[in-house]
């Protein structure tokens, strides 16, 4: 079972804010920047991210009902930023994988103990860094 969905709107208002930054730079983990399906908003996720080639893997630790994810399905797409990296992302795809394959082994670990076993996996359109 993801975490509760209390957990998630607490982190949204307290947690979010705090690991943003953090996300762009720690490896594993990265920042989903999406809009909003109603509100046009743009927002900032911070989430677990694996980088396999051309696709990333997203851990979806909320489930594959959260807000963020939505709105990336139904934008077919979003930018990602991973280590200061900006990339476009498209063709995005809910997967199930009970035995978490897609992602490292240690996260293995970590994602079996809370149960996760829900990932989006979507395919870098283009690196639009400038390094």
């Amino acid at each position: 079972m993801p975490f509760p969905r209390w957990l998630a709107r607490v982190n949204s208002h307290i947690t979010n804010r705090i690991l943003g930054p953090l996300a762009r730079r720690v490896p594993g983990m990265g920042v989903v920047i999406h809009e909003g399906r109603k509100s046009r908003h743009e927002y900032r996720t911070p989430v677990m991210v694996f980088r396999r080639g051309n696709r990333c893997v997203i851990a979806l630790t909320y489930g594959r009902d959260s807000q963020w994810v939505q709105n990336v399905l139904t934008a077919n797409g979003c930018e990602l930023e991973i280590r200061k990296r900006m990339m476009r992302m498209s063709h995005p795809r809910v997967l199930h994988d009970d035995r978490r394959e897609s992602v490292p082994a240690f996260v293995r670990l970590f994602l079996g103990i809370l149960n996760v076993s829900d990932f989006l996996e979507l395919t870098v359109d283009q690196d639009t860094s400038s390094e």
